[in-house]
């Protein structure tokens, strides 16, 4: 993906929540934002709006990700 340069601490640490748009972009969806927002809106992400904006919880994401992992 041009113009976003991931390093090995951002995959491994990343911030506890980001802007939606920006989390699109961080999971290579930046082509399908109008899929990450849908996504959002019907609760599949967890988000959390601050003032006017809306951002993604991904330590939330993380845990849930990771204990769906450890039941399969």
């Amino acid at each position: 993906m041009e113009g976003i340069n991931l390093t090995l601490k951002d995959l491994v640490s990343p911030p506890p929540v980001m802007p939606w748009r920006e989390f699109a972009n961080w999971i290579r969806m930046s082509e399908d934002h109008d899929t990450v927002w849908g996504w959002i809106r019907n609760g599949y992400i967890p988000s959390h709006k601050v003032g006017k904006h809306v951002m993604v919880n991904v330590a939330l994401l993380t845990q849930h990700l990771m204990e769906k992992e450890f039941m399969a």
